[in-house]
Parts: structure tokens; sequence; C-alpha cells
């Protein structure tokens, strides 16, 4: 039957990391379902491709190597990342002699470094293995949804010459930025966080392992491999990023307040390096020699976004960039197509089924929202104290804590569809989620009145017990009441954590109130308001 009469199952339009391992899901659970993937650009793309989203975190990466099988391609063809590290190292060039943060060995959980380019290419190969149809240079020039639940969507689209006609009982957006149906739908949506990047590659090694001579430093980390870090220059306003990618070029990466570090400053290659030769002259250095390694130079003006809506009952969805964006910072671009293409999966199976879809997808809408604001909780107004070497350890340690103890368990324990389970822990999640917001203000406060002080030290995030099985905790397997366990002991440690870092911070500093993140404490087991339990940098 011609393409133009026939409607498949599924059409994706965009065949981009959202996209493709959206493909590739579908088909592993439905070995027979019919996807078809339309892509703008002609493949095979190019190795070291220019996107942002070149760091994995958890989630992601588990999405990638386990629940997606490609643990081969991610262990052979890409590159193990060691961590986060951060430096606080603004206008210094003695990177041995500030503070550092980071693990001194691999944690348990794998997280990768992706060249996009690699990857797409990858997927785009496996899908086609798989038995979906993969068409590229294929433009979308109109979009028709169904009024009725009987009928398909239409999709008209060209491969330069001609014009064809598509028919699908579901449609997803995963074509990124240019959002289509977020635009045809009015689904746009600002957030208060505005944010600019620009970031380019250089096609050789950064080997920040070089930076000293000092072999007490060099020698603190086990393997002595910080270019496999995502390695973070941080000050107040800004980080710069360092990501290493497989096919030999490393990322580097500019993102700040414009309020304090403003776009034209930075806009093009040549005032990127101007801007690093103030603010990290060990990173310019490192570059100045390699300006003719340059491979590509972009910029994105206040790239944080929202949207409406993203899974609908008439039988359409976003993922990806398609639908929001929140920060590079912490990676999260990843984690949220992984939740976002699991929730999709899940209402093509219940429309399979027969089901009726609009209530599910309406929970699963709230709930991928609820993730998104609570992540936002992380980047709004805190770009100021990223310069702090007092307060962001604390920070970082805390983000970590809740985004392991709480979204991380969720989606390790595939748990994310199960809605009984998830409605029993309703006021833990809601627990969790207020600390959380009480917390991030708390850290604005507390950096108001900081003192900034930068010793040669490294906080060892490997060193802290708790916090290393934390990590090592996801890869449990958990049956229905363990994870309820789990859950509660997550919104446990939290609160002793928050309890501890308050009193720390009032310690040295006597003036700070510890406002909505203390009434909270207030009402929480006597332990956790003392500050027992897991201590902050302290080892044992």
């Amino acid at each position: 039957m011609d393409a133009a009469h026939h409607a498949h199952d599924v059409v994706i339009m965009g065949g981009g990391l959202a996209g493709l391992t959206l493909a590739l899901q579908l088909r592993q659970r439905f070995p027979d379902i019919d996807v078809v993937v339309l892509e703008r650009r002609s493949h095979p793309v190019p190795h070291a491709t220019h996107k942002v989203g070149e760091s994995s975190v958890e989630i992601g990466a588990h999405y990638f190597d386990t629940v997606l099988g490609l643990k081969p391609h991610m262990q052979a063809a890409q590159l193990r990342k060691f961590g986060f590290r951060f430096f606080f190292s603004e206008g210094r060039r003695d990177i041995d002699q500030v503070t550092e943060i980071g693990a001194s060995r691999y944690l348990s959980v794998p997280s990768y470094q992706i060249d996009r380019g690699i990857f797409e290419n990858y997927l785009a190969e496996e899908a086609t293995r798989q038995g979906v149809r993969f068409i590229d240079s294929a433009t979308v020039r109109r979009i028709d949804l169904a009024e009725d639940s009987r009928e398909p969507h239409c999709i008209e689209w060209s491969d330069g010459g001609q014009t064809h006609a598509i028919r699908s009982r579901w449609l997803v957006d995963a074509c990124g930025r240019a959002g289509m149906l977020k635009r045809k739908l009015g689904l746009q949506q600002a957030n208060a966080h505005e944010c600019n990047a620009v970031w380019f590659r250089i096609g050789e090694r950064i080997p920040v392992d070089d930076w000293s001579d000092d072999p007490q430093w060099r020698t603190r980390c086990e393997p002595q491999s910080r270019w496999l870090s995502t390695n973070h220059l941080v000050g107040a306003g800004y980080w710069v990023w360092l990501i290493p990618l497989a096919s030999g070029s490393h990322s580097v990466g500019i993102v700040a307040d414009p309020r304090l570090h403003p776009l034209d400053r930075m806009d093009s290659f040549e005032r990127a390096m101007d801007w690093l030769q103030t603010w990290q002259p060990r990173l310019y250095d490192a570059l100045d020699d390699k300006r003719h390694l340059l491979q590509d130079f972009a910029f994105l003006r206040n790239f944080s976004y929202g949207c409406k809506q993203v899974f609908s009952g008439r039988r359409w969805a976003l993922t990806g960039e398609a639908g929001l964006f929140l920060d590079p910072f912490y990676s999260p671009g990843s984690d949220f197509i992984a939740v976002g293409n699991t929730y999709i999966c899940d209402l093509v199976a219940h429309d399979r089924a027969g089901h009726a879809l609009e209530a599910r997808a309406q929970l699963y809408d709230q709930i991928y929202h609820s993730f998104y604001e609570s992540t936002l909780a992380l980047y709004t107004d805190q770009y100021p104290l990223f310069g702090d070497p007092e307060v962001l350890p604390a920070k970082v340690i805390w983000d970590y804590t809740y985004y392991w103890g709480v979204l991380a368990q969720i989606f390790f324990q595939q748990r994310l569809t199960d809605l009984a389970v998830l409605g029993s822990l309703r006021d833990e999640l809601q627990h969790c989620q207020r600390l959380n917001l009480a917390a991030q203000a708390f850290f604005r406060a507390w950096s108001a009145v900081s003192h900034r002080r930068n010793p040669a030290v490294m906080l060892d995030q490997a060193a802290l017990p708790w916090f290393a099985e934390l990590n090592r905790s996801l890869n449990d397997r958990l049956d229905d009441e363990a994870f309820k366990h789990r859950m509660r002991q997550s919104a446990e440690r939290l609160a002793t954590l928050a309890g501890e870092m308050l009193a720390r911070a009032t310690r040295d500093h006597p003036e700070l109130e510890g406002g909505a993140l203390a009434a909270l404490l207030a009402r929480a087991p006597a332990a956790a308001a003392a500050g027992t339990g897991p201590r902050l940098f302290e080892t044992g």
C-alpha cells in the first residue's frame, strides 16, 4: 500500500538523540510496531557534530547502556566519564592551588562523554537494523493533527525535489528547538532562568592533568585522568566546561548569567578567547596555540525554556528539546529524554491495548513537569554563587543527593509509570521537593555572607562512604516495599543533610537565618533537625 494511504503506528519528526532513542525503545518493546523517523539532516553526520549535550549523567547513561542495550557501543566507541570536577580557578593559572571538587576514583554507576556525531550515526544504523524506517534529508512541511481518535495524523514532507504525504496514528516531535508541534499548538512557555551559552570544539585533547607539575596534586586521582571528567572552571555568574570526545576533539563551553557576563563579550571565538584570558587564564594558555585547530563555534541566547504540555491523549507528544530545556549544568538533557521517551512508550502501549489515554497522559505530563520544576530550581538565580568555594561544594553534594536519592531511584527501579506506588509516596516526594526549593534559597542567602575561602584542597566525593553508597545503590533491584522504604530513606537523608548544612552555615555566620529551610526542618524528626547522620566532606 502506498505510504500516502497507509497509516504507520508512529512517525517521529527528528532523527537526533531524542527521536532515534525513542524509535529504538519502541521497537524493542513492540517488535511489530511500524515506526518512521523523518530527519532533516543528511546522514551520516560529521563526528564531533555541533551540538550541546555531550556529557551524560546516571539516568541518561543507564537509559543508553541498559534500557536500550547499547552498552557495547558506549564502552567501545564513547568515553567513560570520570565524574564531574570543579575548580575555583577564576583569574588563576595555579590550578593546583585552588579548591577542587571531584571524586578521586570512579564511582559504581557509569556515565559517559558522548561524541554526538558518532552516537547519532550509530543510532540511525541500529534503528534501521531493528526495522525502523529512517528517512534522512526529509523536511517536514505541514502537520494536520487528527480531530477524531479513530483518524490518523497527516504529515507532509519533502526531500528537496518532491513532496510526500504520510499518515500515522501517533506523532512525536523530536525535532529540537524548531519545536514544530510546540509552535503549531502554541505550547511555548518561558521560565525564570535566563542564561546564555557559547561553545566550540578544538581538534585536540586538552590535557588538564598536565596543568601542574606537583606530584601530590597529580596523584590525588586514580586513574590520573582528570581530562576524562566534565571539568568545570567556575566563577561568579558562570562556568566553563571541558568535555573530551571520542573522536579526539575537546569541547569547550562558557555558560553565563548575562547580568554578570553579557553574551556580547563572548559571542565569537576571538571574543571568547579574550574573555577566557581575563577570567580563566590557565585555559586560555592551553588554547592559545591551538587556534588553528578550531572546528566550529556557536552560541545560544536565553537557552532555557519550558513547555505547557508534552504528552497528549490525542496521540501526540514532544520529546527532547522539542519540549523543554533546562541548562547544561549537571547535563540533565539526556535524563529528560530518557524519562519522556519512557512515558511515550507507555502511552503507546496503553493505546495498543485499547485503553483510554487522556487521564494517563495528563498524569504523566504532571509528573514530568514536576521533575522539570524541581530541576529548574537548581539553576534559577544560582549562577552568582558558582564562584563560591564554600557554598558551591555544599550545593553540589545536596544536588547529587537529591538526584541520586529521588529521581534516579525512580528511573533505575523502573517506577516512572507505576502510578500506584508513586501515589503512595506522594507525601514523601512533595516533602523532598519542598526541601529542595528551600535549600536552593538557603544557598543563595549563605553565599551572600560567605567568606569565599579558596584553600588548595580536594573535596573528595569518593571519600564520603554514604555518598559513594548512594551512587552504588542505584544498581539494587527492589520490590515494592523495599522501594518505598528506599524513598523514605531518601527523604530522611535530605532532611539530615539540610540540618547539617544549616548548622554549619549558621555556626560560621550567626547572622544567617534559615528561613524556609529552618521552618521545614523544625517539623522534621529530631535527628534531622539536629544535623546528625551524613557529614559534608567528612570521611570515615
